[in-house]
């Protein structure tokens, strides 16, 4: 019963904090907005009718009581794309960091934890993938195994693998010495508990606050691979495969990228605003 107390007090003091940041407040408030609509994209436009199909009479259509966002060079409502655009991009960055944070912190934890040879050899692996620019780590990936939403989530999350491990690690370096890890030894718990139940536990902080940012990266991330054509394949409504479909008439009609390189910008800034009230409210130091 105090353990549950004492979780539920922290969990209303990282909250108080949180909430007294205006602007991540209202990165958030924006968020759920954003997440709403992922959900609620069949109800709000209908896939095969206003998303995919083209209606060429009705092609590049300046914003209008009919279509908000106007229509894109094959007639489809812009507004009903990027609404569908937005499950694509939440979906794949999630995913992705999904795939990053348990590959790479559970490395990084049993580096930090075990030390000497095996922190050696896993850490040496992840600095070679630390050598390799992570984009074009993303892009090798994808071109070696095709284009499609699973292995640009895979090609995304292994680029991004290595700083996870690193901070998970030091986290671990930070905790693993504490009295309740040696009290857990004491008792006879094995290596593996003590890392899955006490040790990760007692080191998300960091790692919370780098996958709200991650996110962020992996979907500018997955957009600038749908740009180049390696990413979400046409007819599907992509942010990035958007605006590099649209540039050919962002003169004319500039309305066919604007609208999809807000939602980016939007995206990107709403989720650093929201690590950036976390990393304020999880730390220790600023209580």
């Amino acid at each position: 019963m105090e353990s549950t107390y004492k979780k539920k007090s922290q969990i209303a003091d990282v909250w108080s904090r949180f909430k007294r940041n205006k602007m991540a407040l209202a990165g958030l408030i924006v968020l759920v907005v954003m997440i709403i609509l992922a959900i609620f994209a069949d109800v709000i436009a209908d896939f095969e009718t206003e998303v995919i199909r083209q209606n060429i009479p009705n092609r590049l259509q300046t914003p209008c009581a009919q279509h908000w966002f106007g229509t894109d060079e094959f007639g489809r409502d812009i507004f009903a794309r990027i609404v569908h655009g937005t499950r694509i991009s939440l979906q794949v960055g999630v995913i992705s960091v999904g795939i990053a944070l348990i590959v790479g912190g559970f490395l990084g934890a049993i580096a930090g934890f075990y030390g000497g040879a095996i922190d050696n050899v896993i850490m040496r692996i992840m600095d070679v993938f630390l050598a390799v620019p992570g984009m074009l780590l993303a892009i090798a990936i994808v071109a070696a195994l095709g284009s499609s939403m699973t292995n640009l989530m895979v090609a995304v999350g292994i680029s991004s693998m290595p700083s996870y491990a690193r901070i998970l690690r030091a986290s671990v370096l930070s905790v693993k010495d504490m009295e309740f890890v040696e009290a857990s030894r004491a008792i006879g718990a094995k290596n593996m508990t003590i890392i899955m139940s006490h040790i990760i536990p007692n080191s998300l902080a960091p790692v919370i606050v780098q996958s709200t940012l991650g996110v962020a990266g992996a979907i500018l991330a997955t957009a600038a691979l749908s740009f180049i054509g390696l990413g979400i394949q046409p007819p599907n409504p992509e942010w990035g495969a958007m605006l590099s479909s649209g540039r050919a008439f962002m003169r004319d009609h500039p309305h066919v990228v604007l609208f999809p390189g807000l939602s980016i910008m939007l995206t990107i800034l709403v989720l650093n605003m929201i690590g950036d009230g976390l990393r304020d409210a999880l730390d220790p130091r600023l209580k």
